[in-house]
């Protein structure tokens, strides 16, 4: 495991930057323009062997990647870098692989790519635990199962020409239109109440919001029970980060009149300005449906647990699902192996990451401050970048 410092706080998953390392340039880059990893630009990376990581930041990556292996070797890869049969002989390997040899397991089965130019953002996440109830209480917000009525077609403002893709969320109103889904606003006035549709109620409807964004955590009940909740589905609106619309309306910083820039500052805000408070919160319209989790940890977006220092999310789209990624940050908490198990609505485009932390107050802190920005490599299995070169 990581070795843990106190980590600064910064923005987190909600939008503060950090300095940047640059990545060497490689020859051989496959790709030009940026829609997948494929196309963004692919280059050869150094050996696996010269990089820098410890024998348990390997034998934890071991232990997730073996577990990714159920589905890799089965599912598309929306990167464009690789096919499922490509994972066969690693995954083959990671299930008999003594954990004492782990590292050279990485160096024997794969070789590393750097996508576009290997500039890396990483934010960190966590499994939030906040209060709650199964029945209603009064002030108790509602956590909500999947609506029957949450479905995917055209609205009628996209035209035609523009309907390519993955249909939208949306709903079939009373006049048998297709429209799109309620807002964080209409959810919260009560567009969903007597449907039957809460699964649970949360005491604070601030650390809900921000649950939701982490997209999965526990609720302690007020019978000391715990309720383990996990993204279900959303309502199709677009995530806004209230951390980077703050920075811009000038309410976080050192001045007068400012809030610490770090999920501390911006909850403080919230509750020291409730209508102001609410009101930012609902310019983010997105809205996570739940539903309860048995088992062991969170699932992350392969239907997988995710593990603490072990678990990354990414863009599925530049990073296969289940590839170890190799990160050099300048939050040093953050550098090494990581297996792509999860994605998030904030996490969009190359060489961003979000880092997984567990739960308790530790990771709390650790993912709340988590801001570092370096270099990304992606491990993909031995062979793969001489393939791409000749498609």
């Amino acid at each position: 495991m990581r070795t843990f410092m106190r980590a600064a706080m910064g923005l987190g998953a909600l939008g503060m930057l950090a300095a940047c390392k640059v990545i060497p340039d490689s020859s051989d880059t496959v790709g030009t323009t940026s829609t997948t990893a494929f196309t963004a630009g692919v280059a050869k990376g150094p050996s696996v062997s010269k990089l820098s990581f410890s024998d348990a930041d390997a034998r934890g990556a071991l232990t997730a990647f073996n577990l990714s292996c159920r589905r890799v070797t089965s599912r598309d890869d929306a990167s464009g870098l690789t096919r499922p049969s490509d994972w066969a002989s690693a995954c083959g390997a990671a299930a008999t692989w003594p954990n004492a040899r782990a590292k050279s397991f990485f160096s024997d089965n794969f070789e590393t790519l750097k996508i576009s130019d290997g500039k890396a953002f990483a934010t960190g996440y966590f499994e939030p635990e906040i209060a709650g109830s199964r029945t209603r209480q009064p002030g108790y917000a509602p956590v909500y199962a999947v609506p029957d009525d949450l479905t995917r077609g055209w609205p009628a403002d996209i035209p035609e020409s523009e309907r390519t893709g993955t249909q939208p969320r949306g709903r079939v109103n009373e006049a048998g239109e297709f429209v799109r889904y309620f807002t964080r606003a209409e959810i919260e006035d009560g567009a969903l109440e007597a449907r039957g549709l809460e699964i649970a109620w949360a005491k604070d409807p601030i650390e809900l919001f921000f649950l939701q964004i982490q997209g999965s955590g526990r609720l302690r009940m007020d019978d000391g029970s715990i309720m383990r909740i996990g993204s279900a589905s959303q309502n199709g609106r677009g995530y806004t980060g209230i951390g980077g619309l703050m920075r811009e309306r000038g309410l976080l910083g050192d001045g007068p009149g400012q809030y610490p820039g770090s999920m501390q500052g911006i909850i403080q805000y919230l509750r020291e300005k409730p209508a102001e408070g609410r009101a930012l919160m609902r310019e983010n319209e997105s809205w996570v449906f739940f539903r309860e989790l048995t088992g062991p940890g969170p699932l992350g977006s392969l239907g997988l647990p995710v593990t603490r220092e072990n678990s990354v999310a990414v863009d599925p789209k530049y990073v296969p699902y289940g590839a170890p990624v190799y990160l050099d940050l300048d939050r040093d908490i953050a550098d090494g192996l990581w297996v792509a198990q999860d994605t998030g609505g904030a996490i969009k485009g190359a060489n961003r990451f979000d880092t997984f932390w567990g739960a308790g107050d530790d990771a709390r802190e650790i993912a709340g401050g988590m801001t570092g920005r370096g270099t990304a490599l992606i491990l993909v299995p031995k062979g793969t970048h001489k393939r791409l070169k000749d498609q």
